[in-house]
């Protein structure tokens, strides 16, 4: 059984989202739980998609060859992450009460901080101009930190995967291909309690369109190779291009 979710959950039907729960957790409180989980999950991936974006935004600084120390540091990133996830989300993750899952969120964040920490001898490296330091690459390189601190899986998935870690599972496949159908709404989300090695987890999937940025990459013509030397995969403007994928651990 499925339901949409808006940008922040507001509102969730949970007599559909308790599908798989053992029967002694379908409780009042358990409910609010999930709908807990389910919102911190939307967040993540919001928190996400910024950090990503500010990543496409100084593509060009960052393939700059010329230029050595560039500033794009991660405190740099840090700080406009904070600021557009506040815009976003009335949300300010650096102040402790200012939401019930603050320190998660922060997790979010350092994780992002940490690869952009990384990536600065690539990044003010001269001489080189791409460096394959790509928001594809920051995404994934976020996903796989956040897990190690939190155990809660972000990824970016998709039929057209190009990273081996980023293929859907059966969960991811059968609701790509939900989103690839037409009489799907467009940007609508989905979320689900399911199990996951044995213990309820809520999962929550944010589809993903291509948008220029993208078609560099993955556009056309289909099957000519991109700058990282992969074939593309002949995309279009505005078609489903993956989502981001969240499993949460309902403790």
């Amino acid at each position: 059984m499925k339901v949409r979710v808006s940008p922040l959950v507001t509102c969730i039907c949970f007599c559909v989202l308790f599908t798989g729960l053992p029967a002694h957790a379908k409780t009042g409180d358990a409910q609010a739980k999930t709908g807990d989980e389910a919102d911190t999950a939307e967040m993540l991936i919001t928190m996400l998609k910024i950090g990503r974006a500010i990543v496409s935004e100084h593509q060009t600084l960052i393939n700059d060859a010329a230029k050595g120390n560039k500033g794009f540091t991660d405190e740099f990133v840090g700080r406009k992450i904070v600021e557009r996830f506040l815009a976003e989300t009335q949300i300010d993750v650096l102040r402790p009460t200012g939401h019930p899952q603050s320190e998660i969120l922060l997790s979010m964040l350092q994780s992002q901080r940490e690869v952009i920490l990384d990536a600065q001898p690539a990044i003010n490296k001269q001489g080189i101009g791409f460096k394959g330091f790509i928001p594809s690459v920051f995404a994934r390189k976020a996903g796989q930190k956040f897990f190690a601190k939190t155990g809660i899986k972000v990824k970016l998935t998709g039929m057209d995967y190009r990273f081996p870690g980023n293929q859907p599972d059966d969960f991811e496949a059968e609701v790509l291909r939900m989103f690839a159908d037409p009489r799907h709404p467009k940007g609508g989300r989905y979320a689900k309690v399911t199990v996951v090695n044995g213990k309820p987890a809520m999962r929550v999937m944010n589809p993903e369109y291509a948008d220029a940025t993208c078609l560099v990459c993955h556009g056309s013509p289909k099957g000519e190779r991109d700058m990282m030397g992969m074939k593309k995969e002949g995309w279009k403007e505005g078609g489903l291009a993956g989502a981001i994928s969240v499993v949460m651990p309902i403790r």
